[in-house]
C-alpha cells in the first residue's frame, strides 16, 4: 500500500508540477489577439466612439499599449488577457456610439413629425 501510494503521490505531485509550469510559462505570442483589439478599436473609432464614447476607446487603446509593453517583456499570458479586454472594451464604446448615434436619429424624426404636426394643425 505504501509503494501504491508514493508512486500515486508521486505522479500527483509530478502533475500537480506541469499544471503549474504551465500556467507559470508565458505562453505563445498573443499575436492574433493583439490583431483582433486592434480591428476592434478601429471598428469602434468608424462608430464614431471619440465622439460618443472616448474614454472607453481610451481605455481599449490604452489596454493595446500596456499589452504590447507586456510583449516585448515577453510577458504573453497577462498581455493576452489586456488584449482581450481591450477587444471588448472597444467593441462595447462601438456598440454604445451607435446606440446614442440612433437615439439621435429617432430624437430628429420625432421632432420633425411635430414639426409636420404643427403645420398640418396650422392649415386647419
Amino acid at each position: 500500500m505504501n509503494k501504491h501510494f508514493s508512486k500515486v503521490g508521486t505522479a500527483g505531485l509530478i502533475s500537480a508540477a506541469l499544471v503549474l509550469g504551465g500556467c507559470a510559462s508565458s505562453g505563445e505570442r498573443p499575436d492574433g489577439d493583439l490583431r483582433s483589439a486592434e480591428a476592434s478599436i478601429q471598428q469602434a473609432v468608424s462608430s464614431d466612439a471619440r465622439e460618443f464614447e472616448p474614454v472607453l476607446l481610451n481605455q481599449a487603446q490604452n489596454k493595446v499599449a500596456d499589452a504590447e509593453q507586456l510583449i516585448e517583456k515577453e510577458q504573453y499570458r497577462e498581455a493576452e488577457r489586456l488584449l482581450e479586454q481591450a477587444a471588448v472594451d472597444a467593441q462595447l464604446a462601438g456598440a454604445k456610439s451607435d446606440t446614442a448615434k440612433a437615439e439621435q436619429a429617432v430624437g430628429e424624426i420625432n421632432r420633425n413629425i411635430e414639426s409636420l404636426r404643427q403645420r398640418i394643425e396650422d392649415r386647419q
